[in-house]
């Protein structure tokens, strides 16, 4: 990446890391802070910060990690994984997520907002103030790479924003609202059309790769753009730019399944710090772990069942798996042990030092007898030293090669009942090959959406899978709420037999976007108005 070699990016990330956000925080300020979340100010200005052709380069990296936090901490899997049936909860802060009763007031909306404005902010300050400060010394292309970084990040808060509320602000340069933070918000069409205008940049200046799993390829790149760029046009139901952007990527040979393109690896490894930024992966948040608050990954705090797995103090189990996920995995399926941890299952991953961990019979949390087990990854000790309370070090994806085979399949079948076409099966099955299931001889939609969901869970995807099952910009999901109203949400009991005390629930077409933060709406009522169409330069 950027000749860095793995041990210079590692030695350099933690310095770079705070010094660029800093910076790039400085260049937005004067904004609303919990919008914006900007942190003090220092010496640094735009003027002496990016001198040489390293100092563009590393300007990116605070983009992939700290403004990220809030949304992937716990906001992330309100949103996806309770929203969607594949999680349930009695935590008293989010239970409204998976009863559909959620309200502005609740703060995981407003940690989600001020986190993904947080990456349009830091993201539009690179992208306003590489070109006019950088010295004509650096090339042109460095400069144009650091650009098509940022404007991707700013496309992928975006892609997270509009899927949860529909239409929001489109802010190119947050210093415009300085004075006035008064803004209205803008039509789905009107961002779907900007995030493609970001990722289309992106594409043409963003370096071009050959990922080999090396640390140091922790950075989107030209194909990372192609493959959201593929993603976005699925959710539009462009399918033929769909399928061009997805055979485009596969036929790069960039990126690589693994378990079937790479050998030895299976679908557990991806989720282990030691393989942080392997072949698979397409854009993932850059966590460092340890000690500094707000640069780790939290999300083990959350989902792991007590403190022994983690060896640092948290492990809540603060929300598990549902009945409807648990029922939903095929027999047989290599997913069902990284995804979820079901009593007697043994983990020789978490707990070396002990010979293993495994999840005690009589194991319950939110009265459920299974945890999470994708991104809960054990102690300090279990990842090379790194780790701390809420701070693992193992990468959170954004997207994965996985992904881009399985839109790669719903491209070629294009809204159609059934394909058998083998530019449909070849891929999807793939999928279904490293899961060690029996391959399909022809699919449908529903095939594909279960697909989706088994393969990606716990990675904020299903909720949003739903929400366009019924098509592009939607007001009506019958589809969907025939999915969620069937799906059992309640607990398994304690008695002897266990039995199911259910518990379901049938969302309304306003479910499927969420309310604006409250803490929003009174700061900037125009949020509450008819949208406005953007006017794009």
């Amino acid at each position: 990446m950027h000749n860095f070699s793995d041990l210079q990016l590692l030695n350099k990330m933690k310095s770079y890391i705070i010094y660029s956000f800093i910076f790039i925080a400085i260049v937005s300020a004067g904004c609303k802070k919990d919008f914006f979340n900007i942190p003090p100010q220092d010496s640094l200005s735009a003027d002496n910060f990016y001198q040489n052709t390293e100092q563009v380069q590393a300007s990116t990296i605070a983009l992939y990690n700290s403004p990220w936090f809030d949304w992937n901490a716990k906001a992330s899997w309100c949103i996806s994984e309770l929203l969607s049936g594949n999680a349930h909860t009695y935590s008293p802060d989010v239970i409204n997520f998976g009863n559909f009763s959620v309200t502005g007031d609740n703060t995981q909306l407003a940690s989600a907002w001020n986190s993904l404005y947080s990456v349009v902010a830091q993201s539009n300050a690179l992208i306003n103030n590489l070109k006019a400060k950088v010295p004509a010394s650096v090339p042109a292309s460095v400069v144009n790479n650091a650009i098509g970084e940022a404007r991707f990040m700013r496309a992928m808060a975006y892609f997270y924003l509009v899927r949860t509320w529909g239409n929001v602000p489109i802010i190119e340069n947050s210093l415009d609202y300085v004075n006035n933070y008064q803004i209205n918000t803008n039509p789905v069409t009107d961002v779907y059309k900007f995030m493609i205008n970001d990722l289309k940049f992106a594409e043409d200046n963003c370096d071009k790769m050959i990922r080999t799993g090396s640390v140091s390829q922790g950075k989107v790149s030209s194909g990372s753009a192609s493959a959201l760029l593929a993603k976005v046009y699925l959710y539009m139901r462009d399918y033929s730019n769909a399928r061009l952007k997805a055979e485009q990527v596969i036929n790069s040979g960039e990126f690589k399944l693994y378990g079937i393109d790479i050998s030895g690896k299976t679908y557990a490894d991806l989720f282990k710090t030691a393989n942080n930024n392997n072949e698979e992966s397409i854009a993932a948040i850059q966590w460092l772990g340890g000690s500094s608050y707000g640069h780790g990954n939290a999300l083990q705090s959350f989902l792991a069942f007590n403190s022994e797995i983690t060896g640092t103090g948290d492990g809540y189990g603060s929300v598990t798996p549902s009945i409807d996920l648990l029922t939903a995995f095929e027999p047989g399926d290599l997913r069902r042990k990284p995804t979820v941890m079901m009593q007697g299952d043994v983990y020789p991953e978490i707990n070396q030092a002990k010979g293993g961990y495994t999840l005690p019979v009589g194991a319950v949390a939110q009265g459920m007898p299974a945890f999470i087990k994708k991104y809960v990854v054990g102690t300090p000790a279990d990842n090379g030293g790194k780790g701390a309370a809420f701070s693992t070090g193992n990468n959170t994806y954004l997207m994965r090669y996985a992904d881009v085979l399985l839109i790669e399949a719903e491209a070629v079948l294009a809204g159609a009942e059934r394909t058998s076409d083998d530019a449909a099966l070849v891929p999807f099955n793939k999928i279904r090959k490293r899961a060690g299931l029996i391959p399909k001889t022809s699919i449908t939609i529903q095939d594909i959406y279960q697909e989706r969901r088994m393969e990606f869970v716990f990675e904020a995807d299903y909720w949003f899978d739903l929400g366009r099952l019924d098509g592009f910009n939607v007001t009506s999901h019958p589809k969907a709420i025939a999915i969620i109203s069937n799906q059992e949400r309640g607990i398994y009991s304690n008695t002897t037999p266990v039995v199911i005390w259910g518990q379901k629930y049938t969302p309304t077409d306003a479910n499927f976007r969420l309310p604006y933060p409250t803490t929003e709406t009174i700061l900037n009522p125009k949020l509450l108005l008819a949208p406005v169409p953007y006017n794009f330069k």
